[in-house]
């Protein structure tokens, strides 16, 4: 329904699991769309936890309040989200569910469509929240991977991506 021709963090699981002997993995979004194909390809799976953060309303329309369950963690949030909200929805709904979970990895839909000066998205995410999301990110499991899914102010992207290896070189 979406931008994704291939579900790429998708195989990178499974890839993990069957090829690397990854037990329990954990798939964190967050772009500002709801990762409604991810979500769906790991509905029935119990090794897998799929957390969306998400602007909603908002294509592809999936992901609003109340959908969820065991291993799947929706946070939907709305349009003109900041750092500070964005974070506190991280650390209150996101962190607890994952260190629960207690994954051996975690992969990363590394959106940055979420950020203010994206042309589709509705949030107003900076570069410091995408550094706080990295620096994070190693916490949450013993290894990570992170895969470029959405942003598309190709000017700022390049920065944000940064931001975010810069998070992770500190976490």
């Amino acid at each position: 329904m979406g931008f994704c021709l291939f579900g790429s963090v998708a195989v990178a699981v499974r890839f993990a699991q069957r090829e690397l002997g990854v037990g329990r993995v954990a798939v964190l979004d967050w772009d500002v769309h709801h990762g409604n194909g991810t979500e769906e390809i790991f509905r029935d799976d119990d090794s897998v936890l799929f957390a969306s953060l998400h602007q909603w309303p908002f294509y592809p329309g999936s992901g609003g309040p109340g959908e969820g369950d065991a291993t799947t963690v929706n946070v939907p949030l709305p349009a003109g989200t900041t750092d500070d909200h964005f974070l506190t929805a991280f650390e209150m709904k996101v962190e607890p569910a994952l260190r629960a979970f207690e994954p051996e990895l975690v992969v990363v839909s590394a959106g940055y469509d979420g950020a203010a000066t994206d042309p589709i998205g509705g949030m107003d995410l900076t570069p410091k929240c995408f550094a706080e999301l990295g620096r994070r990110v190693p916490s949450l499991a013993p290894r990570s991977a992170l895969v470029l899914e959405g942003g598309y102010d190709v000017e700022a992207l390049p920065g944000l991506v940064e931001a975010t290896l810069d998070g992770l070189a500190t976490g």
